[in-house]
């Protein structure tokens, strides 16, 4: 599990859009992995299996607490995100990129974050989410295209 773990992490960080609950989701899971470890099917993917038990965590956490898409969320400049010293204008980027994506709807987001930064396959990414391959390739398409938007007018189209 050590080494799914930074990749959990990562994950549950990005579902709820703040690190201290992006570490009690990630352990959480881990609990509850280890809880329910009977079930895993030896000979499948680990990290598919608590990806999925992540999302399914978070979902029952939002239903829990009422919270309905977008809310709840911390803007991307109060992340205390892990600083590798990548360049200054890599950094702005980075955190224009990601401040786009977060401002994307929760499906695109997720889809998103698992194919392109997991590295997941569409039906890796289809099967985690418990969802149609077809949709996730809908919602990266309409991600892309949205972000696209986003990139080439900074402004977001407010003006």
């Amino acid at each position: 599990m050590g080494a799914i773990y930074p990749r959990l992490w990562r994950y549950a960080v990005a579902l709820t859009g703040r690190r201290d609950w992006g570490d009690d989701l990630a352990q959480t899971t881990c609990l509850r992995a280890l809880d329910k470890a009977d079930q895993f099917e030896v000979g499948t993917h680990l990290d598919r299996w608590m990806f999925r038990m992540c999302q399914r965590v978070w979902l029952n956490e939002l239903r829990s607490r009422k919270v309905r898409t977008g809310q709840g969320l911390m803007p991307v400049e109060e992340i205390d995100l892990a600083d590798n010293a990548p360049g200054t204008e890599v950094n702005i980027l980075a955190r224009e990129v990601l401040s786009h994506v977060n401002a994307l709807p929760e499906a695109q987001r997720q889809s998103v974050l698992l194919v392109y930064v997991e590295g997941f396959s569409y039906k890796e990414a289809a099967e985690i989410m418990e969802i149609p391959v077809g949709t996730v390739m809908s919602r990266l398409a309409g991600a892309r295209k949205k972000l696209n938007a986003l990139m080439a007018d900074p402004a977001g189209g407010r003006g």
